[in-house]
């Protein structure tokens, strides 16, 4: 079995080195093998070892070969080989020996190799004994190891997974999860599918891979002969450990996954609160059977999933009703104005952790008014869920409702705050209301504690438009500070006003204003249509995943293509009141700009004040003045102001110091025509001036 050159080849990791010394009492014998003769004598005890009769050994090493396979022996003729080139002293191993029944046993060899005084081997020395037991033991003992890990392994992915479940808030991030290289693929299925019960039925949601549809049973019944169908009505797993198994059990379903080379299978029920909502089933094709570790894993595993998918569901229910709720709160449709192109939009926030959208209060109006007005509306009600839609609904409601009542825009906003407050509800709003004369281009603006409009001229270049404001809608009637200020500011043909909510400017950690000044110069840049403008907004707004809605609303002021004879603008001037004054007087510049009479404005400007002056000083109501255009023989530019006093003005002649009686007469100078009309109970003073006609 060895010549000279053998020596001593090291363990193997998994073996003993020091055997146990009670474990080598056990059937051991000693040999001595004389290196110079190549005799191997043994005792009684190792023939017992290797199972020979004493007359079936003649001492030569070659003779055990009866007994030591092939394999055996070259791995023993190479560790004494080595042993003896190395120097060593000694060496051990374990091996497999053929008894005379013709099975395999473990054996384990020690010896000692004697050296002359030169160093040249003369004798080994060595025991030999059984190891059955003793290998036995460390097998059991690899095997138990080997459960323990698969066993932690299973563990480990349950808890992966019900980690990553615990972040999935619809069906469809359930599903992700289980596809996913941390879910079921690491207890090593070879296919998922998965269905949720329906109205009786099971409706398939989950599939995989790609190709192992099985026709007709996207959705089967519950009393159909079918693994997920049965989980489902017995409220019990199925596990399948065969393909002869899954072929006797399930003979409608077996032809059609063949092709998958199925070997096992199991299919169990997800239960949610006592009731089945669906079934999952895990197809193997490297496994046969479920030892009771695999089948507590796959039903604790299945627990955790039936809970995400109920949690999940109701998610989607009340997201549903909620998206449904928004959407009915938000106008259908934008009303067609002459005049102007409207575009709106709006996004719905980015949920934490998901690409779905939440829901929340941001809304968008337009309001045709009468004598050629239009009102426009931006608001955020605080919060993001279906309350902030329902109040979001109200506000928008009675905010069109007093502004088709004829309300100044201070008014609208005003009762706007009184009906939140007095609502059963915590909570706010922030608004901003502009109501637009499009026969003139004049803006009046009231904000609410919402951010600043922007206008972008027929030019290109945008600007902020600074409103004074007041509280939120709600915070304002609380504290009783109900007096909001009108800004006005004026549209020429071509410009843009921008009303937009926080959400398209706000970012975590920069600033409003910097937020501003960026969406200034993106409109600034942006294109002329106003569609593509606020597509190009939301895309923005889109990319940024921002954690708040975004409503938008862009007025682009075309204005009249014609003043035909009606082009008419009226404004209430209620006595003590300079506000509505100024506003009067600003409404008559406007007109005169937008409606080509610039050479008359200073004539129609001072004449159009006196008349409202002389109706506050000598009545006791308000005066009501009207514009119009009138067109016929020649283009004439009439202006009314009417009062409650029937008693007819008086032209009277003033003196040399006198303060009064010069009003008819700069009527009369100026205008080229006037007169006084009866109207009902109280007068209206009027007057003409002829104006070129447009080009």
């Amino acid at each position: 079995m060895v010549d000279r050159g053998a020596s001593a080849l090291s363990l193997p990791d998994d073996w003993p080195a020091h055997p146990d010394p009670i474990l080598a009492l056990n059937r051991m014998g000693s040999f001595d093998w004389d290196l110079d003769t190549g005799l191997f004598h043994m005792d009684a005890q190792a023939h017992e070892v290797f199972d020979l009769r004493p007359e079936e050994y003649d001492g030569n090493p070659m003779s055990l070969a009866v007994r030591v396979p092939r394999a055996e022996a070259h791995r023993l003729d190479a560790l004494v080989a080595q042993a003896i080139k190395d120097g060593s002293e000694n060496y051990g191993t374990y091996f497999r020996l053929r008894c005379r029944d013709g099975s395999l046993r473990w054996t384990h060899t020690q010896g000692c190799i004697r050296r002359d005084g030169t160093g040249r081997p003369r004798r080994i020395i060595g025991i030999v004994r059984d190891a059955t037991q003793e290998m036995g033991e460390l097998e059991n003992r690899r095997e138990q190891a080997a459960e323990d890990e698969a066993r932690r392994q299973q563990t480990n992915v349950v808890q992966l997974t019900t980690a990553a479940l615990a972040h999935a808030r619809t069906v469809q991030d359930v599903i992700d999860v289980l596809k996913d290289t941390h879910g079921l693929t690491h207890l090593g299925a070879t296919s998922l599918v998965m269905g949720l019960v329906e109205a009786g039925r099971i409706r398939l949601i989950a599939e995989g891979p790609a190709g192992s549809f099985v026709p007709g049973t996207d959705i089967t019944r519950i009393d159909e002969p079918y693994p997920m169908s049965e989980a489902v009505r017995t409220l019990t797993p199925r596990f399948i450990e065969s393909p002869e198994e899954f072929a006797d059990r399930y003979p409608i379903l077996w032809p059609h996954i063949t092709g998958l080379n199925i070997t096992s299978a199991a299919y169990l029920p997800l239960i949610a609160e006592a009731r089945p909502i669906g079934a999952m089933g895990l197809l193997y094709s490297d496994r046969y059977g479920f030892t009771p570790e695999d089948r507590n894993v796959l039903i604790a595993l299945c627990s955790s999933i039936a809970q995400s998918l109920q949690r999940a569901m109701l998610y989607e229910q009340e997201k549903d009703l909620a998206t449904g709720l928004q959407q009915a709160m938000l106008p259908r449709t934008i009303p067609s104005v002459p005049g102007v192109d409207v575009a709106v939009r709006y996004r719905a926030a980015s949920a934490e952790g998901s690409l779905a959208r939440d829901i929340g209060g941001d809304w968008y109006d337009l309001i045709p008014l009468p004598g050629g007005r239009v009102g426009a509306v931006i608001g955020d009600v605080q919060g993001h869920d279906t309350h902030a839609a329902a109040v979001m609904g109200q506000l928008r409601i009675v905010l069109r409702a007093y502004a088709a009542e004829g309300h100044t825009p201070a008014t609208v906003m005003a009762r706007a705050s009184v009906f939140l407050h007095e609502l059963d509800t915590d909570r706010f709003a922030t608004c901003l209301y502009a109501e637009a004369d499009l026969s003139t281009g004049v803006v009046q603006v009231v904000r609410a504690g919402h951010i600043d409009p922007l206008v972008r001229q027929a030019g290109g270049s945008c600007r902020r438009v600074t409103v004074e404001g007041g509280l939120p809608l709600g915070l304002s009637a609380e504290f009783g500070q109900l007096d909001y200020p009108v800004a006005t500011l004026e549209l020429d043909p071509g410009d843009t006003l921008l009303l937009c909510t926080d959400g398209l400017v706000e970012e975590p950690g920069a600033d409003l204003d910097d937020g501003m000044q960026t969406l200034t110069t993106l409109i600034t840049g942006g294109p002329t249509d106003v569609w593509e403008l606020a597509d190009l907004l939301i895309d923005v707004a889109e990319e940024r995943a921002g954690d708040d809605d975004v409503a938008l609303l862009l007025l682009l002021r075309r204005g009249l293509d014609s003043t035909e004879s009606g082009s008419r603008l009226q404004q209430h001037v209620a006595p003590g009141d300079p506000e509505a004054l100024t506003q009067a007087r600003h409404m008559i510049r406007a007109a005169v700009g937008a409606w080509g009479a610039r050479e008359r404005s200073d004539e129609i400007e001072l004449v159009a004040d006196e008349l409202i002056t002389n109706a506050l000083m000598h009545t006791e109501g308000a005066a009501i003045v009207t514009l119009r255009v009138l067109t016929g023989s020649d283009r004439r530019m009439r202006v009314e102001v009417e009062d409650s006093s029937s008693a007819l003005p008086r032209r009277r002649e003033a003196g040399e110091s006198g303060v009064s009686g010069r009003g008819l007469l700069l009527v009369d100078l100026l205008s080229d025509v006037w007169g006084v009309e009866a109207r009902g109970g109280g007068k209206c003073v009027w007057c003409e001036f002829v104006v070129r006609e447009r080009t």
